[in-house]
């Protein structure tokens, strides 16, 4: 059984976090299988649609046998939905803001919370709401420099940023030197090219890259 040191020990040791939604469950289980053949051990299935919970609990139910793989849920911003892919098996939670009654919910579980931050003061929030791991979201527009020059005010806490990493190793080392322990990637990883045109032969020698970058940049 997944619990929030599992989760969070499976996302330090990959440093890198794959996200994705797609509508078709059939063509998502086949992302998910690309990942994981590239050797993807945790990745965010992300609440972004209609079919969302349908897919997700279809994910798990085919995945069963998948035993070392955490699917954690992401865009979880209410308690209703926290409540709901919790139910449908959600190995942690990913939220784009900080709402700590989610927070609480998913620590009774005893499964990892990760919230999205943009400020000083949200991060405060999400410390004083046990947050282990904190998104920096959307890390495009703060970039690398905001977390360096935050750092030192909350040691000891880990830093995840998603939007805007590239996958260059530039990019990458930037990121990992401004002293974040792993990155998220959606689209700039699962395109929607790669989608719909269902390339995931393509989408596994990327996402190799991307584990093979993220390895090297995080020493």
């Amino acid at each position: 059984m997944p619990t929030k040191e599992t989760a969070l020990q499976a996302i330090l040791d990959q440093g890198l976090l794959p996200l994705f939604f797609h509508e078709d469950p059939q063509l998502s289980l086949e992302v998910v299988k690309a990942l994981y053949q590239a050797g993807v051990r945790t990745l965010e299935y992300t609440n972004r649609g209609a079919a969302a919970l349908e897919n997700f609990t279809f994910l798990k139910n085919e995945l069963k046998t998948y035993q070392d793989l955490h699917l954690g849920i992401g865009t979880i911003k209410t308690v209703h939905q926290a409540e709901a892919f919790l139910q449908a098996g959600a190995d942690y939670v990913v939220a784009p803001i900080v709402d700590p009654q989610v927070g609480n919910l998913v620590h009774e579980a005893g499964l990892l919370w990760i919230p999205g931050c943009f400020t000083p003061t949200e991060i405060h929030v999400a410390q004083q709401a046990q947050a282990a791991l904190i998104k920096i979201f959307p890390a495009n527009i703060v970039g690398p420099a905001f977390v360096a020059s935050i750092k030192e005010l909350f040691p000891g806490q880990l830093f995840i940023p998603t939007g805007g990493v590239e996958l260059e190793e530039e990019n990458f080392r930037t990121w990992f030197k401004s002293g974040v322990c792993a990155v998220g990637m959606g689209s700039k990883l699962i395109s929607k090219e790669i989608l719909a045109n269902r390339q995931f032969s393509q989408l596994q020698d990327l996402t190799t890259r991307a584990l093979h970058l993220a390895q090297t940049c995080k020493q």
